[in-house]
């Protein structure tokens, strides 16, 4: 893991960490992720209600993985296509929340979004289905590099971009929590981490508020 401190990006409670993570350590999560994903196979969701097909794949890793119903986004323990258990967190993950997240107990869910082509994209959005918003969500990019947009907290509001690349952890919590935010842009080819290209983003969530 890299020493490197935190740039500024404009918005009070989001820090990102650039080149955190350095190129073996990558290699690492990455052969890690390929063996979590052979349990719970990427799957391509649904949007509620409209049932339209996103443009990425999704799974999940840890006790708890972030789902789309047919009605709402909810939190469940199994693959929805397997109904297996989610595959645990690497040590790796859990190390990344413990030196950034700043907060007492651990992630329940890691939520991987895969991105491939330049078709792929996250529209604006508020991560604000856990109970724990005093947590921040910790977001890991590996592989190609991206667009990514931080709005205001009405989807209208004004927004901010920056790239984020292979090795970046961002930071969203505090007063930003539940900003908008969203993913313009993919860049193929600019990494060649991950084999066949692609931009794989992992994001750390404690979902459920702890036992006092």
């Amino acid at each position: 893991m890299s020493l490197n401190r935190a740039l500024e990006t404009g918005f009070e409670g989001i820090s990102l960490y650039p080149g955190w993570i350095d190129p073996a350590g990558q290699r690492a999560l990455v052969a890690a992720l390929t063996s979590a994903m052979a349990e719970a196979p990427p799957y391509r969701p649904l949007m509620p209600r409209t049932r339209k097909p996103w443009s990425i794949h999704q799974t999940n890793l840890g006790p708890l993985g972030w789902l789309s119903g047919e009605e709402e986004y909810f939190y469940g323990t199994c693959h929805p296509v397997t109904n297996e258990p989610w595959p645990a967190l690497p040590p790796a993950l859990l190390d990344i929340w413990s030196d950034l997240a700043g907060y007492d107990a651990p992630p329940e869910c890691c939520l991987v979004n895969i991105y491939r082509g330049e078709k792929a994209r996250m529209g604006l959005h508020q991560d604000r289905d856990e109970a724990a918003l005093d947590a921040p969500v910790v977001s890991i990019s590996l592989g190609d590099t991206c667009t990514f947009r931080v709005g205001g907290f009405a989807r209208s509001d004004k927004t901010k971009s920056f790239r984020l690349v292979s090795g970046d952890v961002l930071v969203i919590g505090g007063p930003s929590r539940l900003r908008f935010h969203g993913v313009d842009r993919i860049f193929p080819g600019s990494s060649q981490l991950i084999e066949g290209g692609g931009r794989l983003n992992l994001t750390l969530r404690r979902v459920s508020i702890p036992a006092q």
